[in-house]
């Protein structure tokens, strides 16, 4: 007999051999690809109908304040990407990682292999250190990505707030926070957080990924820009963003932390090593911040210009001072279109909807760079104010 199951996309009988009795045997009544694009594709169909397609443009040069996608023949204005001091192209940090692909051979492009069966290198172990010396901590390791990082933290630890706190008999206790929180442009409170976590014997872990570089009078994140530098214990971040725009992550905290992260952290062990022209383009990052403050000043200046005059325009921007800048327009079809046509004015920003921010709270979110000039930063307003007009929203 014929049963038809989950949507017919099987046959089944009972077979009648007597050797098998009771034997269902199974047949697809469909190749299995052509069942996962059928599935899919209403999938799709649905996000196309909702307006919140997320197409992906093509950019055909560097990274930097102006950029070409590919089928334009201009340039347009950047305001879309994590590159919050413009050095993903400064000459020195391209330089940089030349040498250590060039110099002697020495290094090449990589070691093909994880640190702790191959080695390491020389250059690995000093970004570690310059990384350790920034953010005043023991020691710091390397990871592929930041969320390799984070990964390697959590395989052991959970959160933990302050209920959970005074009810905790653990040995070990974590609280776990971003510094800065990428969609909104706001802060976790660490010095409230700090002070839970000395009332209840428990360490303060902070993923700086939007923070590094750029927060704070010398750039040494969230800790240094809300007054507690130094409390956090442990610092997670990325140089896949402000500081430099390549890739890569790392932890860094307590020398025994660091010293059982590379015995125990599965991403760091089964992850080949960070590839030494990034090592050494963010080494030199480092070297820039540590000697200059004035991308951090910039930065910030920047900010300030781009968040009053949409405000003045009549915008409603989320965030307390950070230079990710979200113009909240709820609706995320209406995002979608807002970005469309902020592209028709040379202008790159991008519309965020549910599933990446919550239903009903689509925006455009701005992120403003150091590498922005004052006339960038008004030729984007002007933009703005015109295309919100357009669209009803101001």
């Amino acid at each position: 007999m014929a049963i038809s199951l989950s949507r017919n996309l099987l046959r089944c009988r009972i077979v009648s051999d007597p050797c098998r009795v009771g034997l269902i045997r199974c047949y697809a009544a469909k190749p299995a690809v052509d069942i996962m694009n059928e599935i899919l594709g209403e999938t799709l169909s649905s996000i196309k109908a909702a307006g919140t397609w997320k197409a992906e443009r093509v950019i055909t040069t560097k990274q930097a304040a102006a950029i070409q996608v590919l089928g334009s023949k201009k340039k347009i204005l950047n305001f879309c990407a994590n590159n919050y001091l413009g050095l993903s192209s400064h000459p020195e940090v391209i330089e940089a990682s030349k040498k250590a692909l060039d110099k002697y051979g020495e290094y090449g492009a990589g070691l093909s292999s994880v640190r702790f069966i191959c080695g390491t290198q020389d250059i690995h172990k000093e970004l570690e250190s310059k990384i350790a010396k920034f953010h005043n901590r023991d020691d710091a390791i390397l990871y592929a990505s930041c969320f390799d990082a984070n990964a390697g933290i959590f395989d052991a630890q959970s959160h933990h707030l302050e209920k959970k706190l005074a009810a905790s008999n653990a040995r070990m206790k974590l609280i776990a926070t971003d510094g800065a929180f990428s969609m909104d442009g706001n802060y976790a409170p660490l010095k409230e957080i700090c002070d839970l976590g000395d009332k209840y014997g428990a360490l303060v872990f902070v993923d700086e990924c939007h923070a590094t570089g750029f927060l704070g009078n010398t750039g040494r994140g969230t800790d240094e820009f809300l007054n507690v530098f130094g409390r956090p214990q442990i610092i997670n971040s990325t140089l896949g963003k402000a500081l430099g725009g390549a890739a890569g992550g790392y932890t860094c905290g307590p020398q025994s932390l660091i010293d059982l992260l590379r015995q125990k952290s599965r991403p760091y062990l089964f992850s080949n090593s960070v590839p030494p022209p990034v090592v050494a383009g963010a080494s030199k990052v480092f070297d820039l911040l540590m000697n200059d403050s004035s991308l951090v000043e910039k930065v910030a200046s920047k900010t300030k210009r781009f968040r009053e005059k949409m405000t003045a325009a009549g915008f409603t921007l989320w965030g307390e001072g950070h230079p990710i800048c979200p113009i909240m327009l709820g609706d995320a079809a209406l995002a979608t279109k807002f970005a469309d046509e902020m592209l028709k004015h040379d202008i790159y920003v991008i519309g965020f909807s549910f599933p990446v921010v919550p239903k009903g709270k689509a925006r455009i979110r701005v992120q403003i760079s150091a590498a922005h000039s004052d006339a960038e930063i008004d030729q984007a307003v002007e933009a703005f104010t015109l295309v919100g007009k357009q669209l009803g929203v101001i």
